[in-house]
This record gives structure tokens, sequence and C-alpha cells, in this order.
């Protein structure tokens, strides 16, 4: 299986950015938009468990009740793609259960050789409480967020991850509550708009010796 070049992933990385005005008039093409949903089922997560909806906002309607109560930011409307990440709540007993069963379906071994693996989720759940396990659930999230930055900038898709809305609000309008979840984070993804000033700033990092550690 041929693998990208490292200079290439590197070259992707200088070239994104958190974009703040996209181009409303380009769109995603569909079969390219397809890849960038397997790569959100694909994130990893912990234990496998998967605790996550990613809603696809396209329909222009539901963004414009979206807008206001994200600030207002322009990547709301004119992105191709608005993806609100959203984490089940509540995660507990019953999801080792259904993993265990998934696992078993997918890889054709029986359920009962999964107790070990089942036993460690349940331990886990039963250290920390309701809370705790929301908390942990949520860091997993954006560990999907951060697969699916990284697999546009790769793919040429402009991206920005956006934390400046109302989650209850979005969960409001988007029905999450009724269905066990609360959103997160948002990603805006599509094409930078040529008036968008930041595309060519300079990328501003600290030194890798001051951020990498070797022990």
């Amino acid at each position: 299986m041929a693998a990208t070049t490292p200079d290439a992933l590197l070259e992707q990385l200088h070239w994104r950015y958190a974009t703040k005005k996209f181009d409303p008039a380009k769109k995603i093409p569909a079969g390219l938009w397809e890849k960038l949903e397997d790569v959100l089922t694909l994130a990893p997560s912990s234990y496998g468990l998967q605790p996550w909806k990613f809603v696809v906002v396209t329909d222009p309607a539901v963004r414009a009740k979206l807008h206001p109560v994200a600030w207002n930011q322009p990547q709301i409307l004119d992105a191709s793609h608005l993806v609100v990440f959203a984490v089940k709540k509540g995660v507990g007993p019953a999801d080792a259960d259904r993993l265990v069963r998934r696992v078993a379906e997918v890889r054709g071994v029986p359920v009962e050789s999964l107790e070990a693996y089942k036993g460690m989720m349940l331990g886990s759940f039963g250290r920390q409480t309701t809370e705790q396990v929301d908390a942990w659930m949520t860091r997993q999230v954006y560990i999907s967020l951060g697969t699916f930055l990284t697999a546009a900038a790769a793919l040429g898709v402009d991206a920005c991850p956006m934390e400046g809305f109302q989650p209850e609000k979005f969960d409001e309008i988007l029905g999450l509550p009724a269905k066990g979840y609360g959103s997160v984070v948002l990603a805006a993804a599509g094409y930078r708009s040529p008036a968008d000033k930041y595309a060519e700033a300079k990328k501003v990092r600290y030194p890798k010796a001051e951020v990498i550690e070797h022990v």
C-alpha cells in the first residue's frame, strides 16, 4: 500500500490554516466529501467506543438558523459543508455491550471471547462519575476533529475548527438532546476565498526545540 511522503504531508499541513473566509460559490465535490465522511468514521477513540455523531449541515435554511447563535461568523453560511461534532451523553455499560456485539460481527468471533475486553470498559466506567465519563467522551470527539482537519488538508480541502457558538442553541435547532447527543465543536469545510487575507499569512508556531522533548 502506497503511503504519502513525509514532505508531501508536511507541505499540506503548512498550506492549511483556519480559514476565515470561504468562497460560497465553490462546493466540495460529492465524491470527495463522501471520502471525508469515511475519514470521520475511521477516527480513533478510547476502546473504539466511537461516542459521537457528525451532523453535516448543508441546508441553507438550517444554516441561517445556526448563524446568529454562532456569533454571526461568515463560515457558517459560506463554507461548502458544516460539520457539527456531537458527543453521546451518558455512555456506559449498554455502549460496551453494543461495541462488543459489533466487534464480534465484524471480526467473526464469539461474543463470549470478548468478555475481558468488555470487562475493561466496564471497569473504566465504574471508576468514574457520569460527569467524568461525559468529559472523557468529549475528549474523544476532539480526536475525530483532528483526524478530519488533517485529512482535509491532505486532500486540498480548506477547513476551520470553531468553538465560537452556543452549544445549547445548536442542540435545540438540530434536535440533538432527543437523540442523546450534545454539540461540542464545529468544522466548516470548503475552499478559501481569494479575499481571505489570512491565507497568505505566515504560520506562527513555536520552535520544535521548545515543544518537543526527548527523554
